[in-house]
């Protein structure tokens, strides 16, 4: 089945960066919107943050604007989200996604299996 793959989550304390990175051997991201989300235990998945394939415009959360930073680099076909100052609030599963569009959007059809990131003193 078509999936996307995370990597780069670990156990980090609060201050400390992170940077995720979504790729996929079946699928080239160049082309297509990649969302990041992330599911904390208890709470519903949300939207993190996205960068567009068309013109690579990204949006945030605005509970991670200023901190994260989504980057596209099409020689790897992968998308990164760097993740700076981590607060114990940012641990979560973190997944990508695309919507298969060139735009970002609120509907994303293929998942990577997601990340673990623990933010802990």
């Amino acid at each position: 089945q078509l999936h996307l793959v995370e990597s780069g989550g670990g156990f980090v304390q609060p201050g400390e960066s992170l940077r995720l990175s979504c790729t996929a051997s079946e699928l080239n991201l160049n082309g297509l919107a990649i969302g990041w989300f992330r599911q904390a235990l208890g709470k519903e998945r949300e939207g993190v943050s996205c960068i567009a394939s068309y013109d690579d415009s990204t949006n945030y959360a605005d509970s991670v604007k200023g901190r994260f930073t989504i980057s596209r680099d099409s020689a790897k076909n992968t998308v990164y989200l760097q993740m700076n100052s981590l607060k114990p609030e940012d641990s979560a599963v973190y997944y990508c996604a695309t919507n298969l569009e060139r735009l970002c959007g609120e509907e994303y059809d293929y998942w990577g299996q997601g990340t673990q990131v623990t933010v802990s003193s």
